[in-house]
């Protein structure tokens, strides 16, 4: 039903918690498989994939070339993009099924997005405050993770691989009309 793509940036902490949060989702079977994509210099990440038992991606370039290459070998007919360190809570199992199941009874193509949650454990920075300003404002952040049928993905041209900022792009390429705010919250650690 679900592939999950996580680029880690060569950071074993961060993606071993969102690995754990994704457990219940695996026990469920609502994810058929999650990739792990790192440049591969020290083979960290690689171990933490053989170990959780998701996909392994070596690739070198920019961030968005691997999030494209991991949407392409990906099986599932649906994506989900998380950054390495986001945490789902607990509900985000039961929504994600009726989101999916909304969105094919449906017939509109619709994209969702996680709703953000300050990690209880940081300090509450300016900068923290500027950013909450600017997800109303703006919209969501990439950091709330992106869930997608692959085929609504592949008519927006998905990630473009040479672009700069192409998490952000796609989310503005979607828009406030076909992307939906689910009530299941990401803390980033």
């Amino acid at each position: 039903m679900l592939s999950i793509i996580i680029p880690t940036e060569g950071a074993e902490h961060p993606a071993v918690a969102t690995l754990a949060a994704l457990v219940p989702g695996a026990a469920t079977g609502v994810i058929r498989e999650v990739l792990l994509i790192d440049r591969g210099e020290n083979g960290v990440i690689e171990r933490v994939a053989d170990v959780a038992g998701c996909r392994f991606l070596a690739f070198e370039g920019s961030r968005a070339a691997a999030l494209a290459e991991g949407a392409r070998q990906a099986r599932s007919p649906w994506l989900m993009f998380l950054h390495a360190g986001a945490v789902l809570d607990h509900g985000w199992i039961d929504e994600t099924v009726q989101f999916i199941q909304r969105v094919a009874d449906s017939g509109r193509p619709r994209a969702g997005v996680f709703r953000y949650a300050r990690s209880p454990y940081s300090d509450f920075t300016l900068r923290d405050r500027l950013r909450s300003v600017a997800r109303v404002v703006a919209g969501p952040f990439a950091d709330q993770g992106l869930l997608i049928a692959r085929d609504h993905y592949e008519r927006l041209g998905g990630y473009t691989a040479n672009t700069s900022r192409a998490e952000a792009r796609l989310l503005r390429q979607l828009g406030r009309s076909s992307l939906t705010l689910l009530h299941s919250r990401i803390v980033m650690v």
